[in-house]
């Protein structure tokens, strides 16, 4: 895979496009104009995660993503814990995200031909044919994710610097000093803000797999955080900025890029373009979740953390097909469960979106907390890295903390007792599964 086919992974995860049509009123919500800020501020926060899991990349290529770097940089037993973190992080977005690929799914089709899909025959057509690309071939997976994530993002750019040209380009003081924004307003808004760019990531899942993987892998992880934060950093100022003076407010409006394109008076099929570019880039988050997942699942196979047959790699595609298929089911059943119970689909997107969240944040936390053992192992660890690793370890304790108190309503409430039962869950499975502490060993498909 091509340095930019590698970038495309982690890009695909984060889904950027997924962040002005749903996280931006959301965080508008709690946040009122500290919207952008909070997103200048988590990206601050990303990009020291993004420092030390490169610390990693650019020393080992495995296909096992962070897991692999913890496992093998503090106890074997963490490397377990974070694997079913990273597990229920990308299969839980994948699902989450389905549930968008449906939604915008059946807005464009009732905009435009006045029929609405099935949400369940929606969310099965999706798995199947993302199931089918990661089971093929990574490199088509990731060619398809580059360029419809490219013209996604390009339009909602286009329209977003011209909102900002109509309104002049003299800077919104309102939203750069945080007018009527306080410090809890704005913690609250930092926890969904962080939400938009975990993800980024997910390249190290590649291994081998990318092409000159010490220097691609590394530059994918640091450059999808960075343009992801300045993405979503635009999209926001703009959204606030062409809001204000609304009858309906940002953080009650079901279509914002509808609002910008018509304030630039671009036609209405502009409008429908965007809920497209959601389409799109809801689709590709859920094939690069499960491109991510199996190969977790691949490694944990082959440490014996799972059964052997998901550490075994198809002998013509040379993916690892099993694990492809098993992550495409594990995704598929919460949506269609809950979608088969007549819940909403922003709920559905939510809920499981916010469950995701704790597995990414877990991770993020051991596996800069692992950075500087690594360092140390080779005799570089410097002051400097050891900051970087306290700062993100902070940083991302805080976002945890943010999702834990004050205590949200149900069923929010709940959702870090399941995650707490399903990493117990899945912790204790492996350890009874191996009868021993699975050993580290480098693997690449």
């Amino acid at each position: 895979m091509s340095p930019l086919e590698t970038l495309a992974q982690s890009v695909a995860v984060i889904a950027p496009t997924g962040a002005p049509v749903m996280t931006v009123p959301l965080v508008f919500a709690l946040a009122g104009q500290g919207a952008a800020i909070a997103f200048l501020i988590s990206t601050a926060g990303v990009l020291l995660v993004a420092l030390n899991v490169n610390q990693f990349a650019r020393m080992s290529a495995s296909p096992g993503s962070l897991y692999a770097y913890i496992t093998e940089h503090m106890h074997p037993r963490w490397g377990v814990l974070a694997g079913w973190a990273l597990l229920i992080a990308y299969l839980g977005t994948a699902a989450a995200v389905s549930a968008g690929v449906t939604n915008y799914a059946n807005v464009v089709l009732r905009d435009r031909l006045g029929v609405q899909a099935f949400p369940l025959l929606m969310t099965a057509a999706v798995t199947a044919i993302a199931c089918y690309l990661a089971y093929r071939d990574v490199q088509i997976s990731a060619r398809l994710m580059l360029w419809l994530q490219a013209a996604s993002v390009a339009l909602i750019s286009a329209i977003a610097i011209a909102v900002i040209a109509k309104h002049g380009w003299s800077p919104d003081m309102g939203q750069l000093t945080l007018q009527g924004v306080t410090p809890e307003k704005l913690r609250l808004g930092l926890v969904l803000a962080i939400f938009s760019s975990v993800g980024f990531e997910s390249a190290t899942s590649l291994g081998s797999e990318a092409r000159n993987p010490l220097v691609s892998i590394p530059r994918a992880v640091k450059w999808s955080a960075i343009l992801a934060g300045v993405f979503f950093f635009l999209c926001a100022y703009a959204e606030v900025l062409a809001f204000r003076g609304e009858a309906r407010s940002l953080g009650q409006s079901p279509a914002p890029l509808h609002v910008l394109a018509q304030q630039i008076g671009l036609p209405p099929i502009i409008g429908t373009l965007t809920d497209l570019g959601a389409v799109v880039t809801f689709f590709s988050c859920f094939l690069a979740c499960i491109t991510a997942a199996a190969r977790v699942l691949f490694l944990m196979g082959r440490h014996g953390a799972l059964h052997s047959m998901l550490g075994e790699a198809h002998e013509e595609n040379q993916t690892p097909h099993r694990a492809v298929l098993l992550s495409s089911v594990a995704a598929f059943l919460p949506a269609a469960i809950m979608t088969l119970r007549g819940m909403n689909l922003f709920d559905i997107y939510g809920l499981i979106g916010t469950l995701a969240t704790f597995g990414f944040v877990t991770v993020y936390i051991l596996v800069s907390a692992a950075a500087p053992l690594y360092l140390r192992s080779l005799g570089r660890l410097t002051p400097q890295a050891v900051v970087i690793s306290v700062m993100a370890v902070v940083a991302m304790c805080a976002a945890l903390l943010g999702n834990l108190y004050p205590v949200p309503e149900a069923p929010y409430s709940y959702l870090p007792y399941i995650y707490g039962a399903l990493l117990l869950i899945g912790f204790t499975s492996s350890t009874v599964w191996s009868g021993r502490t699975p050993a580290f060993a480098p693997e690449t498909l």
